[in-house]
């Protein structure tokens, strides 16, 4: 049994230029160096990378895991330091940054197609790229010119890596908690006291540095999250002539023992045991929160190609079982036969629900990431703002709808292959354990709705998601135009933005009027409008495959075409009828929640 990764090409060139914009975004003056080809060939060469080089390193990683050794320093799994050198001398890492920096200046969608084959070949793995390009991201906005100088270069091309030490024991989703002390050390540097959960990649063999940002408060500072500031904490100090110094006061204490992403080292890490920790503040203090947010959109984005990745990486194994298994005899299979499990109606349905979620999870991001794209280098101001306005109302989803979702159809992974999925031996428990972790962090998917009905549904009174709406609408309408086979999907899609527009209606007037109701809805809200703006996305995708089918195409093209009308259609017809059932839970209010008396459910 097969546990290979293919990079799927064809599902991205296609994500790439019917969501992503590809054609458009390469005309823009900041990509006047770029075309469409060459993106096309630099993510072939990609997926070919890693699926080759990285991939390989999925199973033996999962199964051996990171060690914290005697003297505190961490070794990761046999082969990651090799690939990760590969990596590094590929340059995938730097393929959008500012070439001011080193980096090439693609479009950030490029970055996004990449992260999500990178993803896909090894979650554990990707995760030191992914936090690096978080740290890379913050520095560049915020970090001084000297700053930007010192570690943006050698961080862009891999040489070191970066960490963002947030999360502390006693204050998790709640930063404004946090304890870790930064003192002014009399030459411009601060002294850093305080212990750190949960940080990714924190210790490593693969980087001769790591770069921490670290979240720490300065003396008198205010409570809560006004009180924060942003530090820069290396690993080893950098000398003035750009050389590696001594160690810094910092190490890794322990390694958490993970439901998943078991290679990934997950650090508790200390800072400053003995003098201090060495800090540099970027910014100014106490706007370390603010500076947080600058690179949020982005980090959001990368997690939920996460729910992506592991989808279509269980997806992959499950569709040559299904193939492959003969199990029970179809209906009207000849007597006396066994047939291949994907002739069974149940099998069959499962195998549509995750071929269309990865579909849908795959439009939403590739629209999103390149949504950024234009926020930033459109030429005209206006679209400028909408598509930054785009980006606010989709992040949620993508972070939240996409790693839900791609729970659910790991999960689905190990249910088609029976009890062969249920053993580690088939590899499809692996990725459901990976994915698991993608709905808590980088604030949890309740902190997503919550950001959805809080700040992003009360944007221009409402008007941002009422824009949405229009638009949705619009791709119901252009279904009529495909015939009247597809008049069913059409009326789901409408009936699915009336009961949106209803939920919208009455969150906009009761959550104005008493928060709390928004906050009792905002979970179900979130998952109506991600669901809402999937079957938006899945009509979009039957139009476009339409329309490509009218060309001269052979008989491999002419399939896969008609593999994105079919689970386009099966998305709209029998998965967007969720939307309608949601509207009693938003509507319910906090009555439903708050006049439940909890008590009697303890022992």
């Amino acid at each position: 049994m097969s546990t290979d990764y293919t990079a799927p090409m064809r599902d991205i060139e296609f994500a790439l230029a019917e969501f992503g914009g590809l054609d458009d975004l390469t005309r823009l003056d900041a990509f006047a160096h770029v075309d469409s080809d060459t993106v096309v060939e630099a993510v072939r060469e990609a997926g070919r990378f890693m699926a080759e080089v990285i991939a390989p390193t999925n199973r033996p990683g999962d199964e051996i895991g990171s060690v914290r050794q005697a003297d505190g320093t961490v070794r990761t799994p046999p082969g990651f330091v090799e690939a990760y050198q590969g990596y590094v001398e590929a340059g995938w890492g730097g393929v959008s940054f500012d070439p001011e920096w080193g980096g090439g200046g693609f479009p950030w969608l490029v970055t996004v197609a990449i992260q999500e084959m990178l993803t896909s070949a090894n979650m554990s793995f990707s995760m030191c790229p992914l936090l690096t390009q978080g740290a890379i991201d913050l520095i560049e906005h915020h970090g001084s010119p000297d700053q930007r100088s010192t570690y943006l270069p050698r961080m862009i091309t891999g040489e070191w890596a970066g960490t963002m030490c947030l999360t502390e024991a006693e204050a998790g989703s709640d930063v404004g908690a946090l304890r870790t002390r930064a003192v002014p050390a009399g030459d411009g540097t601060y002294r850093l006291h305080g212990t750190k959960i949960y940080i990714s990649f924190g210790a490593h063999d693969l980087t001769s540095n790591i770069v921490h940002l670290v979240l720490a408060r300065t003396p008198d500072a205010p409570p809560g999250t006004k009180g924060i500031s942003c530090f820069i904490v290396p690993e080893r100090l950098v000398e003035p002539d750009g050389s590696l110094g001594p160690r810094n006061d910092l190490s890794c204490v322990s390694l958490e023992h993970k439901m998943g992403i078991r290679a990934s080292p997950t650090c508790v890490m200390s800072f400053g045991e003995g003098e201090g920790a060495v800090g540099y503040l970027i910014g100014d203090e106490n706007a370390g929160m603010s500076y947080m947010f600058t690179m949020m959109n982005n980090a959001r984005l990368s997690v939920g190609v996460q729910g992506l990745s592991l989808a279509e990486r269980a997806w992959q194994p499950t569709w040559g079982f299904a193939n492959d298994r003969l199990q029970g005899r179809a209906p009207g299979a000849a007597p006396g036969t066994s047939s291949p499990i994907v002739e069974h109606p149940d099998v069959r349905r499962m195998l549509l629900t995750m071929k269309a979620g990865i579909d849908a999870m795959r439009a939403l991001i590739y629209l999103n990431a390149g949504a950024i794209d234009r926020s930033r280098h459109a030429a005209d101001a206006e679209e400028r703002r909408e598509a930054a306005e785009l980006v606010e109302l989709l992040t949620p989803l993508s972070k939240a709808w996409c790693t839900d979702l791609g729970s659910v159809v790991t999960s689905l992974a190990i249910q088609v292959h029976g009890g062969m999925g249920y053993v580690e031996e088939t590899g499809v428990a692996q990725h459901y354990r990976d994915a698991r972790i993608a709905p808590i962090y980088e604030g949890t998917n309740g902190i997503q709705a919550m950001d959805l009905v809080g700040r992003k549904l009360p944007m221009r009174g409402g008007g941002v998601m009422h824009d949405h709406l229009a638009r949705v609408r619009t791709a119901a309408d252009e279904l009529s135009g495909l015939g009247p086979e597809w008049e069913r999907s059409r009326s789901e899609l409408i009936d699915a933005i009336e009961a949106t527009s209803e939920a919208t209606e009455w969150l906009l007037a009761h959550g104005a009027a008493d928060p709390r109701d928004a906050l009792a809805g905002a979970t179900p809200y979130l998952r109506m409008v991600a669901v809402t703006t999937g079957g938006w996305l899945m009509a979009r995708q039957a139009v476009a495959a339409e329309r490509r089918l009218g060309g001269d195409l052979d008989p491999n093209q002419r399939r896969f075409l008609e593999s994105k009308v079919a689970v386009s259609r099966f998305y709209c017809e029998q998965l967007l009828g969720e939307v309608r059932g949601l509207v009693g839970s938003i509507s319910a209010g906090i009555a439903g929640l708050g006049d439940t008396d909890l008590a009697g459910f303890g022992s």
